[in-house]
């Protein structure tokens, strides 16, 4: 099937091997935010220098000015005005002539915001469908490319209701499809609303059982805490990278149609032994039950992804904690998490045994690659330094797919946006709230 979607596939030329650069420390922030933030999925750099931060937990969009300080609230969660934040968790993405998306996937709408940091228009999601996907920056960053189509990860799953014979009084069950390991990149025209498919790329397996009984729903849901993924970014320029997590090659879609796959990145695979993955679903499992005893506002929380490191939003062992709502908005468009936990029973996960986690320590997880400003893809990986007390270490990686640098970050920080010329905005957390620095690559 894929051969009569995907380009054909040119091997870039092979060039001469350079050392494998060395780990070091990013240079330290040169200005902070205060803690005032509960969850930073994402930001984007403004003209004059000003942040636009997506607090996905608060539901707010505020701007920093350049110093990271006086926020303004563009949009917040307060109901009924123009500049809604939404009900539910949105997204912020990188838009043509150095504009700004805000997706808000329960409304269904997109905010487009200028350079200036003010809200230009209000439009449509492409497809309803898509929304949660399009609104979700914690697994993907979706963006536009080298010919302005809005590119994303398909939504296609859903859950269908079964039909009830006579005397079934109308209703049944829910039926749960078969979830597959792959998933699509789509692009879509936004004058035309044309969608095609640009790739593929491996996701992680969901296996899923639902349970009816009088007392109401039931649906168990088994977890992988360290699955094999790729994970893709649209570059700069706008073309599309997609990292392999089998091998941790890039496979680089270009503007006219053409697919380069690179070298494999070298990289200083573990091995995992019995006791070792024995450990790590057992990480899974006390992670999971200190998020659910946390107790998140919208909803039950769910561990997905693998690996040592995390992102915005993750759990020790570099798991994704999602949250989900507890009630389904007619129509939103929302994705499985939504329908499922709506139910009465709501969400019991469970674990993989041992013996199904890979025998190496997969490189990176899920939600790990960003593109920066200036062509690079950033891959946040499971590498560790002997002795070091820094924190993620991420692979940065050229717009043909080469390794050209490697940098470490502050402990407990992570990569959340980018600006030109080498801009990197972290985030950290303490007790009295999140907050945003800014550094140079």
């Amino acid at each position: 099937m894929r051969k009569h979607i995907l380009p054909l596939i040119a091997i870039l030329p092979a060039a001469v091997v350079a050392q494998t650069p060395t780990i070091r420390l990013i240079n330290a922030p040169d200005v902070s935010s205060k803690p005032e933030f509960a969850m930073v999925a994402a930001v984007r750099q403004l003209a004059g220098g000003r942040l636009l931060v997506n607090d996905i937990q608060n539901r707010q969009l505020t701007i920093l000015d350049p110093g990271l300080a006086n926020a303004f609230i563009l949009a917040d969660s307060t109901s009924g005005l123009a500049n809604s934040y939404g009900t539910r968790a949105g997204g912020l993405i990188r838009y043509v002539a150095d504009s700004t998306l805000f997706v808000d996937p329960a409304g269904l709408s997109m905010f487009v915001i200028d350079p200036n940091g003010k809200i230009a228009r209000v439009a449509s999601v492409p497809r309803s469908q898509d929304a949660a996907s399009l609104g979700n920056n914690l697994l993907g960053t979706p963006a536009v490319d080298a010919a302005g189509r809005l590119v994303y990860r398909s939504n296609g799953l859903r859950l269908t209701q079964q039909g009830g014979g006579k005397g079934a009084g109308g209703g049944g069950g829910m039926v749960m499809p078969d979830f597959p390991d792959t998933t699509a990149i789509v692009r879509v025209d936004l004058s035309t609303r044309k969608v095609d498919t640009a790739a593929y790329y491996k996701i992680p397996k969901t296996k899923m059982n639902i349970v009816q009984t009088d007392k109401g729903t039931t649906a168990t849901n088994e977890i992988n805490p360290m699955p094999i993924v790729d994970e893709w970014a649209v570059l700069s320029n706008g073309s599309i990278a997609i990292v392999r997590g089998q091998d941790y090659h890039v496979d680089i879609l270009h503007a006219d149609g053409t697919m380069a796959s690179a070298a494999k990145i070298p990289f200083d695979w573990q091995r995992l032994s019995d006791e070792e993955k024995v450990a790590v679903i057992d990480s899974a499992k006390a992670a999971l039950d200190r998020a659910r005893a946390a107790g998140p506002a919208d909803g039950n929380a769910v561990v997905a992804g693998g690996g040592r490191g995390g992102g915005p939003g993750s759990a020790p062992g570099g798991m994704v904690v999602m949250s989900f709502r507890t009630e389904a908005s007619a129509g939103d468009g929302g994705g499985v998490g939504t329908k499922i936990a709506s139910m009465g029973g709501g969400m019991q996960p469970s674990f993989v045994s041992a013996s199904e986690l890979p025998d190496y320590r997969p490189a990176f997880n899920q939600g790990a690659a960003r593109a920066d400003e200036d062509g690079n893809l950033w891959v946040r990986t499971s590498a560790t330094r002997a002795g070091a007390i820094g924190g993620l270490i991420y692979d940065v990686i050229n717009g043909q797919g080469a390794l050209v640098d490697r940098v470490q970050l502050p402990a407990g920080r992570s990569i959340v946006g980018f600006g030109k010329g080498g801009v990197i905005y972290m985030v950290a957390r303490d007790k009295a709230g999140a907050w945003v620095e800014r550094t140079h690559r």
